[in-house]
């Protein structure tokens, strides 16, 4: 099958042992309703994908979405600088080799914003120069086709955190070097 699948079937699954009761009715109690958490105050965060192929583009869209994400989907570099101009993410993913403008190119152009967002990279390319071409070029992720959707939205989901983690009031007003 699907390595995405079989990757996901080799996660452990941790279960709290006394946590909750299997019967909750032989105890005379129900359980507690099933909640989401939330984190006070969080905006949803919103993601400019860049990428040529319609359907990794269409899955990842769908993953991002169903995970509480807002996805602007573009399918080569150009409009993907357009969309980074017009929308103002808070992370781009960028596929690296595109018809009219690859990655690089927008990497390049993110570098002369004053705020720009951060960046993850996907790619099938297996060369160590790009991957460190990419992060001198402030790439916080890179991740090699293809790839487990649970280790995408958990990467995406740590590249977003170090925002709230590090100077995030002061992070918009900082000179660029």
């Amino acid at each position: 099958g699907n390595p995405a699948c079989e990757a996901w079937r080799r996660v452990p699954r941790r279960q709290p042992v006394d946590s909750v009761p299997l019967r909750p009715e032989a105890l005379g109690k129900t359980p507690p309703p099933l909640r989401k958490k939330k984190k006070k105050f969080m905006s949803v965060k919103k993601i400019v994908l860049i990428e040529d192929d319609r359907e990794i583009s269409s899955t990842l869209q769908t993953v991002l979405s169903k995970s509480g994400y807002e996805v602007v989907p573009c399918s080569n570099g150009i409009e993907g600088q357009q969309a980074i101009t017009r929308e103002h993410p808070d992370l781009v993913i960028t596929d690296m080799m595109m018809p009219r403008m690859g990655g690089f190119p927008v990497l390049e152009f993110l570098k002369t914003l004053e705020s720009p967002p951060k960046v993850i990279m996907v790619t099938a390319n297996e060369g160590g120069r790009h991957k460190a071409y990419a992060e001198m070029l402030g790439v916080k992720a890179y991740l090699r086709k293809p790839f487990a959707m649970d280790l995408f939205l958990d990467t995406v989901a740590e590249v977003l955190a170090e925002d709230e983690d590090e100077e995030a009031p002061l992070r918009r007003k900082r000179p660029k070097k």
